[in-house]
């Protein structure tokens, strides 16, 4: 797993965007997670993510605990208004740099079905 830098959060709201190439680099499959450290199921998925990694070799995860870096609000509200959710923890599923699907908060299996599919 991999954690997002501050200099790639700013990244993303001055373009708008999450840029996948340069976050997980040219795998098949990804998962962009952004989320806050105290989240009770955030911490229940960060626990099963390096099963994911295993039963998925090559699967990159990348995430951010947004309420860590000191443009909280202002990323907060990059991630709200830009996928209009505000649940967390917000996950984006990628196949091939596409981004496939969305969840919110997912049990392990169908962490791993979203990747799949």
């Amino acid at each position: 797993m991999q954690v997002l830098t501050e200099d790639q959060c700013r990244k993303a709201i001055e373009s708008g965007k999450l840029e996948l190439a340069e976050l997980t680099g040219q795998s098949g499959l990804a998962a962009v997670i952004l989320t806050q450290s105290w989240c009770p199921q955030w911490r229940a998925m960060k626990n099963y993510l390096p099963e994911a990694e295993k039963q998925l070799p090559g699967l990159e995860i990348v995430y951010v605990e947004y309420d860590k870096i000191s443009f909280f609000e202002e990323f907060m509200a990059f991630k709200e208004d830009t996928f209009n959710n505000r649940e967390i923890p917000f996950v984006l599923y990628y196949k091939n740099g596409v981004n496939t699907s969305r969840s919110n908060f997912i049990s392990l299996e169908g962490f791993l079905g979203k990747l799949r599919s």
